[in-house]
């Protein structure tokens, strides 16, 4: 069986950001945001769910890919068109967006799996608050804010379910199943306390094992004769346009980005640049957290706007590796520290 080579079916890099980034935007401005100097049990909560929440992204998207191998789930844009359900070329005709022409397997859905882990974190973090409330209007606050954002968590799910189904990207049962893989695993990931303290060396030894387990997962199979590249001559045969074909959509470029998140992360807390700043005197200062949400919110734009070369396979891998470290590192250590020196260099001025 011919393996067929990602920047030989697949074209560049959509302009708009992917999905990794948009959850990093959140979680690692979310980090920044709420770390603060103070030793009280809702600081230390802050930095707590802002790590949780990357690691519960790109965990995610491990498991995600995984499941998409064992799982070889069809697009309904490409199924359609091969079924043998319809008579006489009776097949009906899906409507194509530029957003349609995914290159990987269908099952689980990865854009309903990563809302969901991600924005369960967020629900039982912002809940965790209110639990502890003891009187009776307070446990009546708690119950209606239980209520209150539950009821959102599930019209997001429910809204990002209908859009994958609408532009035929997914099947009903593939969004279902995308939900609920996700929040087992963030669930699984509150029972996990050791990534609060985990070294770089920890997060080296980890991004090891889920290359290596994906690669070779996927080179045992390729000497069973089986390409888990199938799904890529497909969506080049039935995409509308050739033009929304992206060598972003494909497996292993969503395995590189998450390996670098995860590693810029590692890199980002261990540093000494997020100690000296997210645990200094300015880090409980609300100047200081502005200046980092406007300073991360620009940077994470500017990062969208770098364009990495698809002639190299290899290459594109290389450096989608590095960006995707880049922002997490970016923003929760470079950002606070520059931030940090530039108030420390002011006061002093002052003074």
């Amino acid at each position: 069986m011919k393996t067929v080579s990602f920047t030989e079916t697949c074209l560049p890099i959509p302009k708009t950001p992917c999905l990794l980034s948009c959850r990093l935007w959140i979680c690692c401005c979310f980090l920044n945001i709420l770390c603060k100097h103070d030793s009280s049990s809702i600081s230390k909560l802050n930095q707590v769910v802002g790590t949780k929440m990357i690691w519960v992204a790109v965990i995610g998207d491990w498991f995600n890919l995984i499941f998409k191998w064992i799982l070889f789930g069809h697009r309904p844009y490409w199924w359609v068109q091969e079924t043998m359900i319809y008579p006489n070329q009776s097949s009906p005709c899906l409507e194509q967006f530029p957003i349609t022409c995914e290159t990987g397997p269908g099952s689980p859905s990865g854009h309903a799996m990563g809302s969901s882990c991600v924005w369960y974190v967020m629900v039982t973090a912002a809940l965790s608050y209110t639990v502890r409330w003891k009187d009776k209007l307070a446990v009546t606050l708690h119950r209606l804010t239980w209520s209150f954002l539950w009821s959102i968590f599930w019209i997001i799910q429910i809204s990002v379910c209908i859009s994958r189904v609408f532009i035929a990207t997914h099947f009903p049962h593939q969004v279902i199943l995308g939900v609920f893989a996700g929040i087992l695993v963030a669930e699984a990931f509150e029972h996990t306390p050791a990534i609060q303290t985990a070294s770089l060396r920890m997060y080296i030894k980890t991004n090891l094992f889920l290359f290596i387990f994906a690669l070779g997962f996927y080179l045992s199979l390729k000497l069973l004769d089986i390409d888990l590249l199938w799904s890529v001559p497909k969506a080049k045969k039935w995409c509308a346009n050739p033009d929304w074909i992206n060598i972003d959509t494909t497996p292993f470029a969503g395995l590189v980005r998450n390996l670098g998140a995860l590693f810029g992360l590692g890199l980002g807390i261990n540093s000494e640049m997020f100690v000296t700043s997210c645990k200094g005197k300015n880090s409980c200062k609300l100047s200081f957290r502005i200046l980092c949400i406007a300073a991360s919110l620009a940077t994470l734009q500017l990062y969208n706007f770098i364009k990495i070369p698809t002639h190299t396979e290899y290459l594109f891998y290389i450096l989608s590796f590095c960006k995707s470290a880049a922002m997490p590192l970016t923003v929760v250590a470079l950002v606070p520290y520059c931030v940090h020196s530039l108030m420390k260099t002011t006061e002093k001025k002052l003074n």
